[in-house]
């Protein structure tokens, strides 16, 4: 059959209703699909691309080993078109105006930053601006606060070793200003060219070298295959991904998305099952007069999966037609809400879930109920048989069970997503099992008669099993939307309160134990009072159950805690942002065991009753694990993957003292009179860093509102394919109504009333069955808490029902407005 051939075939059969509600549910499946997977690809493309910032390139290659990064690594990465630049991180005492002062220096070449941009001001009064790139050969931009510490002016010299360098600019903020706690301020800029001129790096001595990469996606990768092989246990490939502070946001926005993704695929299904049941039990009259004309069974389906194909074909063509230009408007609108233009690139991959959607959907959902045709006898020409029994009915579910199983795991790629939506479906149809037996019992004894509600409830009774499926379907969808409504919420309060205005902005580091109360009196004094104080000695996680831990744990794990020194603290309470998972807390008078971090356990598959030894500089210690935790690494405070109870071995060992507090812009002039009276202490500040991140989630907030609107317009679609599918029987019930002398007025109100009561019976399923779906994946997928949410009990049944007698008011308009005779034969 010829091109044209196949889309007239296509044309006649979208003079039947049933067929063009088939085809509109293949439609509205390819388009919303598509839609959200090319829409997410744009807009991961879009996050990972602002938060690329953060390490002022897509990819950083850390070299902590004292030895510069090998030359044929760098030829490597030219030879792929990446983008490329080089850094130096040491720490080195500056000397200016007759003062020293601890820095931290980062010497940075031309190439400097990849991504994002350095803020630097000319002088105190001066104005604020952004160059992307460093300072040049012989300049070296200072931190505001050292510019005090060391009574300097712009235009002075300081000397770094052996190199006098000229204060040029002072230096506001880096793209990657740090997520290392441990990082020390303030912070210098320099030439990497000028840095073997100073003398203060050296074989052996403690400094990082860096490079940076940029590229595409596929590009970094292949180089990142070359690269793996070569790596050392102390080199450190990094991606934005792996900052804590923010890979948790990431991570969590593109489960949202995976989540709508697979919400979308779920409601395509549906609509497609329903639009295909009902155009194959409008076929069967069809199939039983094609058998008397001696059309077997074999050709019959043939004839029909021909059909199926070309739908497909046509439903792919016209959604992907719907979802490029509604790409487009979003990527405009993505634009707009950012401030920052969007690099609008089709991502072919984004449509292989939409056209795999089809395909299951067709294969999965309509095939089964069309497939059975064939066995219609054709002795119905002659007689009406009733519907189909319950049990060929039932295989259609297990097909279809299987098929949205498999197809939302392949979307979605999380186990616990496609276990706690299909858990609520199953909550979903077991209290349908219910409501329908309570149903059947309450409906049977109601009389009919003149009245509005008579008349519905009848019309409930009557069409019971209809009346139940399209309760399911409702509360499916409802269920669906509601999910996603109350997910987005819930992330939405998390992240606002993640960071909360008076979020902790600045660190203390190196406190010493005599200096505690000092230290602490000093900021109270003024009015800022310092978060919990933790006691910190630096180790090294060396053995697990008695074997070298790098022995223990799987080849195939790379761990970048095993590679270098941990911050071990011990603590008489567990911070309240902090959750056990396993085990339990010290008790009093407890002094041995070790409370773990749950990701670093799980990578290396650590269980209760574990012994881990750490070595602290020349002293050892061995412990078992006695509990296992969460930690809010996003919250701004200091946290620890090891946490040891108060008068355990570790209390012996040297420490030192960190704490975070908060401090307002127009308290910073306070940092200079502290540093003058606590010169060993360290002072990080992040406030760029918060703000940062604030960025961040507000714009994963506003795709969440994307996507959320999305996915209820499609919602709405499913729901009135449903009520479409219906529309026929309803009809010719309204025409005969209208026949027999019945008001217009009564039937619209029992019509309504009808639907209202669908829309309200199946507004309290989805809800109760969304509560569960919710559950589960708060508590597994976006490790979060859960509460019930009281405020959808009522409103999101309500509305259902408003909108379902507005469904059902629609369907009224040709009874309404045709005369009942030719309504009739028409339909007939």
């Amino acid at each position: 059959m010829t091109v044209t051939g196949k889309m007239g075939s296509v044309s006649r059969d979208m003079r039947e209703r049933d067929v063009r509600v088939v085809i509109l549910a293949l439609v509205v499946a390819v388009a919303t699909v598509a839609t959200i997977g090319l829409f997410a690809s744009l807009l991961q493309r879009t996050l990972v691309a602002s938060a690329s910032t953060f390490l002022a390139a897509d990819r950083q290659l850390e070299a902590e080993h004292g030895r510069p990064i090998p030359a044929e690594w760098w030829q490597a990465a030219e030879s792929r078109q990446l983008d490329t630049a080089r850094m130096v991180e040491f720490s080195t005492m500056v000397f200016g105006n007759d003062r020293f002062q601890l820095v931290s220096v980062k010497a940075v070449d031309d190439g400097y930053p990849l991504r994002g941009d350095v803020e630097i001001q000319p002088g105190l009064a001066g104005e604020r601006v952004t160059v992307g790139h460093g300072p040049a050969r012989g300049e070296v931009w200072l931190n505001p606060r050292l510019l005090r510490l060391l009574s300097l002016d712009l235009g002075d010299t300081v000397e770094v070793g052996n190199l006098t360098l000229t204060v040029t600019n002072l230096l506001i903020r880096e793209p990657d200003g740090g997520f290392s706690m441990a990082a020390l301020a303030p912070r210098i800029m320099m030439h990497a060219d000028d840095v073997p001129a100073t003398g203060v790096v050296r074989e052996g001595s403690r400094v990082e070298f860096v490079a940076l990469f940029a590229g595409q996606e596929e590009q970094l990768e292949d180089y990142y295959r070359w690269l793996e092989p070569r790596l050392e246990p102390a080199h450190d490939w990094k991606s934005v991904k792996d900052g804590q502070a923010l890979s948790r946001s990431l991570e969590r926005a593109e489960r949202f998305l995976n989540l709508g993704g697979s919400l979308a695929v779920l409601l395509a299904a549906v609509a497609v099952a329903v639009a295909s049941r009902e155009y194959a039990l409008g076929q069967r009259d069809t199939v039983a007069l094609l058998k008397t004309l001696g059309v077997t069974g074999h050709r019959i389906a043939a004839m029909y999966l021909k059909k199926l194909l070309l739908w497909g074909v046509a439903g792919c063509l016209a959604g992907l037609v719907i979802a490029l230009p509604l790409v487009w408007a979003l990527a405009l609108a993505l634009a707009a809400i950012l401030e920052r233009p969007v690099d609008l690139v089709f991502d072919a991959h984004a449509l292989v879930p939409a056209l795999l959607t089809v395909l299951v959907a067709l294969f999965g959902f309509a095939y089964p109920p069309i497939r059975r045709l064939r066995g219609v006898a054709a002795m119905r020409v002659l007689r009406s048989d009733p519907g189909e029994s319950s049990w060929k009915a039932s295989g259609d579910i297990v097909i279809a069970g299987l098929a949205v199983f498999g197809l939302v795991w392949f979307y979605a790629g999380e186990p616990m997503m496609v276990l706690g939506l299909l858990g609520g479906a199953v909550v979903l149809l077991a209290v349908l099992s219910l409501v329908a037996w309570l149903l059947v019992l309450g409906l049977r004894r109601v009389a009919g008669g003149a009245s509005a509600w008579r008349l519905a409830l009848v019309a409930l009774y009557r069409h019971r099993h209809s009346t139940l499926s399209q309760i399911s379907v409702f509360a499916m969808t409802i269920m669906l939307a509601v999910t996603l409504v109350l997910v987005r919420s819930s992330l939405l309060d998390e992240w606002q309160g993640q960071l909360p205005a008076d979020a902790p902005n600045h660190f203390l580091i190196n406190i010493a134990p005599g200096d505690v109360e000092a230290v602490s009196g000093f900021w109270q004094e003024r009015g800022y009072p310092l978060e919990d104080l933790y006691p910190m000695v630096r180790g090294r996680l060396t053995e697990l159950n008695g074997q070298p831990v790098k022995e223990a744990v799987s080849k195939d794990e790379r761990i970048n805690a095993l590679n270098r020194e941990l911050n071990l603290t011990w603590m008489p309470a567990m911070p309240e942002d902090n959750r056990l998972v396993a085990g339990q807390w010290f008790g009093p008078g407890d002094t041995r065991g070790v409370s773990v971090e749950s990701e670093l356990a799980e990578k290396l598959g650590l269980k209760l009753g574990d012994r881990l030894g750490f070595t602290i500089g020349a002293d050892t210690l061995t412990e078992p694990v006695t509990s296992i935790r969460t930690v809010q690494w996003d919250s701004m405070k200091p946290n620890f993957y090891m946490a040891f109870p108060p008068g355990s071995d570790l209390e012996a060992m040297p420490a030192t003292w960190i704490t975070s507090f908060y401090l307002p812009a127009s308290g910073k002039n306070q940092l200079n009179d502290f540093a003058e009276q606590f010169p060993t202490v360290s002072v990080l500040e992040v406030d760029h860093i918060i703000e940062r991140i604030r960025d961040i989630v507000s714009q994963v907030t506003q795709a969440i509102e994307a996507i959320l609107a999305l996915i209820l317009a499609a919602a709405l679609v499913v729901m009135a394919a449903v009520v479409s599918a219906t529309l026929r029987d309803r009809q010719r019930e309204g025409a005969l109504l209208r026949t027999l002398g019945g008001e217009q007025r009564l039937l619209v109100r029992s019509t309504m009333l009808e639907f209202a009561v669908l829309g309200f019976i199946a507004g309290i399923l989805g809800v109760v069955a969304a509560e569960f779906a919710v559950w589960a994946l708060q508590q597994k997928l976006f490790d979060g808490g859960f509460r019930w949410h009281w405020n959808v009990v009522l409103p999101v049944p309500l509305a259902s029902a408003v909108l379902l007698a507005l469904f059902g008011r629609w369907q009224l308009g040709p009874v309404l407005s045709v005369s009942p005779m030719l309504l009739l034969r028409r339909l007939e």
